[in-house]
């Protein structure tokens, strides 16, 4: 579908196109809110991860070290803790979603079995820094060079939307969250989530 689709419509996959088409769709600022609500629920979702890291096992305890191990650019790596923490915490599987490869891989071997991700790829010596960051689509790289994983987080949610693609059942409960917390979309959201805003609120 998405292959078709770019062929006919290529300009939707760029940045400045998904956003107006959001934009259209949504009356809303695809990057602007996405980073608002971030900026918002951030804290709130570190403090739940601290407060529950016990029962989400090694997975939630590797994401809180890495961020208590940075020393500089603190507000991004919260930020990128808060996105990778949430589908832990909404017991989603991240397996094939945050992929990771260095410089010198060969990138087609790591996305070609993936539906829908993210790509981080980082120099050979520095695991740590990514030095690009896409958006991959049916095994195919959609988007890249993008700044951070944020900001491929919400391009990549505006394309799914814009497209009316269904979220990746692996991902479905980090979507749905992402749909009605972070831009309050929809009428109805699973229990999981309304159970998950809630908690925010407090």
């Amino acid at each position: 579908m998405v292959s078709e689709v770019q062929e006919r419509w290529p300009a939707l996959f760029s940045c400045e196109q998904i956003s107006q088409e959001f934009c259209r769709i949504t009356s809303k600022d695809l990057l602007e809110s996405f980073r608002g609500s971030l900026d918002i629920y951030m804290p709130r979702l570190l403090r739940l991860y601290r407060a529950r890291k016990g029962a989400f096992g090694q997975k939630m305890e590797d994401v809180l070290d890495a961020l208590d191990e940075k020393t500089s650019d603190i507000l991004t790596h919260r930020k990128t803790a808060a996105l990778r923490g949430l589908p832990i915490f909404v017991r989603d599987d991240t397996s094939k979603f945050f992929l990771q490869c260095s410089a010198s891989d060969t990138e087609e071997q790591v996305i070609r079995d993936a539906t829908v991700a993210i790509l981080s790829v980082h120099e050979d010596d520095d695991a740590l820094n990514a030095v690009n960051v896409a958006v991959v689509l049916e095994g195919a790289i959609i988007l890249q060079d993008l700044p951070d994983l944020c900001t491929a987080f919400a391009y990549l949610f505006g394309l799914l939307y814009t497209m009316n693609i269904d979220y990746p059942k692996e991902m479905f409960y980090t979507f749905e969250a992402v749909q009605c917390i972070f831009f309050d979309l929809g009428s109805r959201c699973s229990q999981r989530i309304r159970s998950l805003r809630t908690k925010l609120q407090l």
